[in-house]
């Protein structure tokens, strides 16, 4: 189910959910409870093909930029086949934009990093300073509600501790691993193993434009699943209230 894209906010809050975006069939859906994950990183890295393939299982034939946030759902079956399963659905919220933009920008971005049960961070494997810039992506979100200090790096390095205390689930994920070259795929891995290490979480490179990437039973399947179910036990062991279930009207 495609949700409306959130281009801009206007000054009366929120845009709303249209009835139309709630389809025939989707009621059972409406009733259940729902979790926020942002979808973070650099323009251009595949958030949007990511999000696509995730909600859809598809891939997405012509990607465009997304200007402000776009929002996508994923249904979710945590514990799945166990007396603890439970179905709800994920909200992906695909943010849009550039890490080192204007404050102004920034600023509205901010709103985005509200109730957040989850965050995805998503890097390009063949361009390494779209995976230096995770760490600007997850402080700004972590962090939005402190005044920034201005200095992030230390002597080229992050201090892991500015992320010791966070409770947040994270992912961190590679796209377009069918862009390098075999003779450096070691290196590049190894480098990106380290970064995950550095969130202290599990990572999945993948190629956007192939789902068997993510096929049922996969190694990759497997951690998305985990990191969705870390996400429900956040949800509901964190002192924010659940989300409520989504009706026509309702705001995102």
């Amino acid at each position: 189910m495609k949700l409306k894209t959130l281009s801009s906010i206007p000054s009366s809050g929120w845009p709303t959910i249209p009835e139309q975006a709630l389809t025939p069939g989707c009621g059972k859906m409406a009733s259940l409870d729902r979790v926020k994950v942002l979808v973070l990183g650099d323009s251009g890295v595949g958030k949007s093909s990511l999000v696509h393939l995730l909600c859809q299982n598809q891939v997405l034939g012509n990607p465009s930029w997304t200007v402000g946030c776009s929002v996508d759902v994923r249904v979710h079956d945590y514990k799945e086949g166990t007396p603890e399963e439970k179905t709800y659905y994920i909200e992906l919220w695909d943010v849009g934009g550039s890490v080192g933009s204007a404050s102004s920008v920034k600023s509205t971005r901010a709103v985005f990093y509200n109730s957040v049960n989850g965050i995805i961070l998503v890097h390009d494997l063949t361009n390494k300073k779209s995976s230096q810039n995770l760490y600007r992506w997850s402080l700004e979100a972590l962090n939005r509600d402190l005044v920034p200090t201005g200095v992030l790096v230390t002597n080229g390095d992050y201090d892991r501790e500015q992320f010791a205390d966070n409770q947040i689930p994270l992912l961190v994920i590679g796209t377009k691993l069918d862009q390098i070259h075999e003779a450096k795929r070691h290196e590049v891995l190894t480098r990106t193993a380290f970064l995950a290490e550095d969130f202290n979480a599990e990572e999945i490179n993948l190629d956007c434009t192939n789902p068997r990437y993510l096929a049922a039973g996969s190694s990759n399947a497997v951690k998305l699943s985990r990191f969705f179910d870390k996400r429900f036990l956040y949800l509901f062991t964190s002192p924010q209230p659940p989300h409520k279930a989504l009706n026509p009207g309702d705001s995102v």
